[in-house]
């Protein structure tokens, strides 16, 4: 009996230390992976918020490129305007998810831009963030490139074209319409930035009718399917000086050539002017026509219960 006490509590003995070692390793464990983290974890918030922006304008353009090639080498039997609509919309809203908790998931140079004229976003980060949105739309251009390459060079029969049946061009940056002339091409640029920035402060606006937490993404990439079936024809409507003029730069390097920036008269500049300016029209047209007219708070120092006072009716008591 005394025997199988003694090993009863040696066989005891045993698993409590093996248990104490597993214990010991897994937390050796932890703390090793922690450490790995801790080594490439960035401590400065600007950088960590530049970062996100080169990643985010980087998933936004290579799945853009990539849903227009997938329709274009194709010959449009993938979807066609409807597919590539789709699928640029559901690119932001993915590259939004992505970074919208880091740096707010701008992923576009007017929204960064607009951001700073209406005090949201400090100054003195702008350089960096349009930096990183212009390097993050030029990688993911390049991604795109390399992954249609050879389909690619046999729609094209190895001639990369701005112009012409087999153009492919137009798969990285967008060009205007023939009939589409310069004055019109920078309204249509204007309006359909305006349109978005305008909506987007709808959209995180808390005071109005905002989006349920954490569906935002979603909000914005029906607005862009929207902005895209509506004023997708004349140019493309690019609406993003990165997703535009970083493909662009990237194409003249992979062999279209200096004609990316002289094809459409010099159509280039427009969807870099365009949007900034439209940008900031949206956003204080939002500003003046809804959020400035939003109930005070009591407590607040412009809270005046004269004008604040708003009287609620049933239906039923308006006869």
């Amino acid at each position: 009996m005394g025997t199988q006490n003694l090993q009863k509590r040696m066989s005891e003995a045993d698993a409590t230390n093996c248990s104490r070692r597993s214990s010991k390793y897994s937390t050796l464990d932890m703390k090793e992976n922690r450490g790995c983290l801790e080594k490439i974890a960035l401590r400065n918030s600007l950088a960590k918020e530049t970062l996100s922006e080169f990643f985010g304008t980087c998933l936004l353009v290579t799945f853009t490129c990539c849903s227009i090639a997938t329709s274009v080498l194709n010959y449009g039997s993938s979807g066609g305007t409807l597919g590539t609509a789709i699928g640029c919309s559901l690119a932001v809203t993915m590259a939004v998810y992505a970074t919208g908790g880091v740096s707010g998931g701008h992923i576009n140079p007017a929204v960064s831009f607009a951001m700073c004229m209406t005090g949201k976003l400090p100054w003195v980060k702008l350089p960096f963030y349009v930096s990183a949105q212009l390097l993050g739309a030029f990688t993911g251009s390049a991604a795109a490139f390399g992954v249609y390459y050879d389909a690619l060079m046999k729609y094209s029969g190895g001639v990369l074209t701005v112009t012409g049946p087999n153009a492919t061009a137009h798969i990285f940056a967008t060009y205007p319409s023939p009939y589409l002339s310069t004055v019109n091409g920078l309204a249509d640029q204007m309006m359909s930035t305006a349109l978005l920035l305008l909506l987007i402060f709808a959209i995180f606006d808390k005071k109005n009718m905002p989006a349920p937490s954490g569906l935002e993404p979603i909000a914005v990439g029906l607005l862009i399917l929207t902005l895209a079936l509506s004023l997708g024809s004349n140019c493309g409507g690019a609406m993003n000086p990165a997703r535009d003029l970083g493909p662009r730069i990237f194409t003249s390097i992979a062999g279209w050539g200096s004609e990316v920036f002289t094809a459409g008269n010099s159509f280039w500049w427009i969807p870099v002017v365009g949007p900034m300016c439209g940008a900031v029209i949206g956003s204080y047209l939002y500003i003046l026509c809804i959020q400035a007219h939003h109930k005070k708070e009591p407590g607040t120092l412009d809270y005046n219960p004269d004008i604040d006072h708003f009287e609620k009716h049933e239906l039923a008591n308006m006869a």
